[in-house]
Parts: C-alpha cells; structure tokens; sequence
C-alpha cells in the first residue's frame, strides 16, 4: 500500500538535513491547558507580544527565515480561521491563522514572502521551527477538510481553541486526525547492501524506503512484514525502532524501523506500486548521498532519508 506524498522530491545536494526535534531538545509548548478557555483566541489576538505563523494551501511564509507576524498585522484580515498553535519561552502566544490561497505577493505588495510546502521549510528553519512548521501545517490542513460533521454532515462549531469541533446537531466531537504509515529500511543478510524500491509515482526518477498505512487493527510490526512481503516479496527478521516524524499529507505520522531480510534473492518489485528494487552497496549509497548516483534518494527533510543515513553510518 503506497503512502500518499510521504517521501518528497530530491532536494539540493549541500542542504543540511533537519536533525529530529526531540534529539535537538525542540519541544513545542502546546500550552494545552489554554485549550479549553473560550477566551484564549481574543485574549492572545489582542496581546501585541503574540506571534502568527499564516498557513496558504500547506504553505508558510518564508524570509531569512520562518515568518511570524504581529497579531495586529494587517496581512491577518484575510484570516479563516484562527487556532492555539503553543506558547513561547517568554509566555507569549503562538497562532495559526488559516488562509485561502493566494499569490506569493499580496494584493498591495506590501508583503512578498517566499511561499514554501513542508519539503522546501524543513532544511531551512532549526529544529524549534520545524516543529511549529509540521504542527500549523497539520492542523491546517484539519480546519480546512473538517468544516462539517462527518456522521450527520452537519456544520460542525470549533472549539478548544481549534483542536476540536462540535456537531450542534448529533452531539459528537470530532478531533484532529493522525493516520500511523510505517516506513522500513531493509538491509541485506550481511548487513552490508540497502534494499531500495521505486515507486511507480515517481517515475524512476528516485529510490527510497518500503512505507504503507497501518491497516484497522494492526500493529505496527506486523504492517512492516506485510508491507514488505507485499512491495518486496521480502521476509525479514530483527525488526527494530528507529524514530517518527508527522507528515501532514495530510494527515501521516511515519514511524520508521530497520529490519533484516531473511532470504535477499528473493526480493522483487510487486509491479504495479513498485516498479523496481535494487540492492545498494554502502559505497553506492555514499555516492547518493553525495548527489553522484547511482539512484536519486529523498529529501533530507523525511525519514527515509535519516533512514538511509543511519544505515549507512553504521
């Protein structure tokens, strides 16, 4: 089963990977305990120490940096909808204002950021921002999807600060969604050689790690062997936890691991999803790391590439 959008575009050879937030110490302060304060949107709105992170079609504003504007800025009249995105440091707020979308360059001309989807932001921004960039982005993406009830299709009231929705008509909650992928990276008997497949979806262009959804109940372990059986024809043994990564496409939380195929000669693309597999040798994938071949690799904002990365260093 493939996972939509979860592995992006090769990016520039020379960009620093974003290293995990939780092994850079970045924590994003929630403050959950605002949530439920009905006040907690008017109240951060007005407090000229507040910052706003706008989100456009899974897009955010970019300069030297990210962008956060006043909470009085002008650019903010356009807002859809509003949400507690946490707190900073200093006790001030964070929100997200939900946008349509428009041109890179408002209507004036008065502000021109560079738009940029998940892929383009992560290498650019540190580990904090990173985090506050996933986070808007998910959340976005449900404020925009999630206007009605989907038991009764009533118009369903925000709540909670923008965590939450209420049907006037039914009664239910309804609350932000994460839908569980596992993605594998599979290294030979030895150790010594990677297996990568290809995706129809990308055309050959690239090589990357095994990934799929979390089937209704399955657990995780048992989705990497099916996964890999069903992609790879591949049996594999020593399945371990590597770490996790949100990847709002919309809604994934990617939750990586390493295993060991148990037989390599009888690995083989399924055809259809994918389209080849290949045995790497480490110094073949020093060389695409390095951008000199001989496949394209994901961007270093996923986990397929800290995957491969791991692999390789060890």
């Amino acid at each position: 089963m493939t996972v939509p959008e979860t592995v992006p575009e090769p990016s520039a050879v020379g960009v620093a990977p974003l290293a995990d937030a939780a092994s850079e110490g970045a924590s994003l302060d929630r403050a959950a305990e605002w949530r439920d304060d009905p006040q907690t949107l008017p109240r951060l709105r007005a407090d000229p120490r507040t910052r706003v992170l706008v989100v456009r079609e899974r897009r955010v504003p970019l300069g030297d940096g990210l962008i956060l504007v006043p909470a009085d800025d002008a650019v903010l009249a356009r807002t859809r909808e509003w949400a507690l995105l946490g707190r900073r440091p200093d006790g001030s707020g964070l929100l997200l204002a939900l946008q349509e979308p428009e041109d890179d360059t408002d209507a004036d001309g008065s502000w021109a950021p560079r738009w940029s989807d998940l892929r383009e932001a992560l290498p650019l921004v540190d580990a904090a921002d990173g985090e506050l960039v996933v986070a808007a982005i998910a959340l976005a993406g449900w404020l925009r999807d999630a206007g009605f009830c989907p038991a009764c299709g009533s118009p369903a009231e925000l709540r909670q600060s923008g965590w939450s929705r209420h049907c006037g008509s039914c009664g239910r909650e309804h609350f932000p969604r994460t839908d569980p992928a596992v993605i594998v990276a599979v290294q030979s008997a030895d150790g010594e050689r990677l297996l990568l497949g290809a995706n129809a979806q990308w055309k050959g262009r690239f090589y990357s790690c095994f990934a799929g959804f979390v089937e209704a109940g399955e657990a995780l372990e048992t989705t990497v062997h099916r996964e890999l059986f069903e992609e790879a024809g591949v049996r594999v043994r020593d399945v371990t936890y590597f770490s996790s990564q949100p990847w709002p496409f919309p809604r994934s939380l990617m939750v990586g691991f390493h295993a060991t195929a148990v037989d390599d000669a009888e690995v083989h693309g399924d055809g259809e999803e994918i389209v080849d597999v290949r045995w790497l040798s480490r110094a073949e994938i020093g060389s695409a790391l390095a951008g000199d071949g001989p496949v394209g690799l994901p961007g270093e904002a996923s986990i397929a590439h800290r995957l491969i990365v791991d692999w390789y260093r060890r």
